[in-house]
């Protein structure tokens, strides 16, 4: 099975749904059986790569809300992580460009590590409050993440990735899907949003159940048939 996500590194809710996707995974039978890849989406392309104001200060700007009132959404959310394990410093994390970041993932997926680095850009913006535009902060992540060093400073140092992070977005785009997170099981089924845990784990069972169909009997009887034990006479 093959679950695509859709999200950004600055994304409180695609944090969120990941969370809320792992708790489902971990009570499915067929978890093993389960590939994750994550997809680019930028929020905000525009974000400046120099960061100056808040996440905060931003979202008073941009909604034409007060410091107190942005403060008081960003607490929301902050609980709701709280309620899936994590804490969050949100009230102090930077707006900043995430392009960068998106690349060094796919870089992750080419070498086998992008869940790893996946999970460590997230913590490092929301628990770390960390600028996930400066490339120290990036190369420090990537190589902690598993990343060859070497790779790390040659995407960074280029425009290496970025075609694929634009490939990611139109084809999001071509889902119908204006935000994130957005997840796709088998290119079949899209779901939008962090959706509850339960949720999760019933779409994991009917696409379990349609991609491997299970054969019914009709005859509850072996006659005519061998077995282990030999054949019925």
């Amino acid at each position: 099975m093959l679950i695509e996500i859709w999200s950004d590194i600055a994304c409180p809710w695609c944090y969120i749904g990941k969370r809320r996707l792992e708790a489902a995974l971990a009570d499915f039978d067929h978890r093993d059986d389960v590939d994750i890849v994550y997809r680019s989406f930028q929020l905000d392309p525009t974000a400046p790569t120099v960061a100056t104001e808040t996440t905060q200060a931003m979202l008073a700007e941009r909604y034409g809300v007060s410091r107190a009132e942005a403060a008081q959404m960003q607490a929301r959310v902050t609980e709701l992580a709280a309620a899936e394990g994590m804490t969050w410093r949100h009230d102090e994390t930077v707006h900043a460009n995430t392009l960068d970041a998106h690349r060094l993932l796919h870089l992750a997926k080419e070498v086998g590590r992008q869940t790893e680095l996946k999970e460590a850009l997230l913590d490092a913006n929301f628990a770390g409050a960390r600028n996930m535009a400066d490339h120290d902060v990036l190369r420090e992540i990537a190589v902690g993440a598993g990343l060859p060093a070497e790779r790390v400073d040659a995407v960074l140092a280029s425009e290496e990735f970025a075609a694929d992070v634009r490939a990611d977005v139109d084809q999001a785009r071509a889902y119908g899907a204006n935000g994130v997170p957005f997840f796709v099981v088998d290119q079949k089924y899209g779901v939008s949003g962090a959706q509850p845990t339960e949720l999760f784990g019933q779409l994991l069972d009917r696409a379990w159940r349609e991609s491997h169909p299970a054969v019914e009997l009709v005859a509850g009887e072996a006659d005519g048939a061998c077995g282990p034990d030999g054949c019925a006479i």
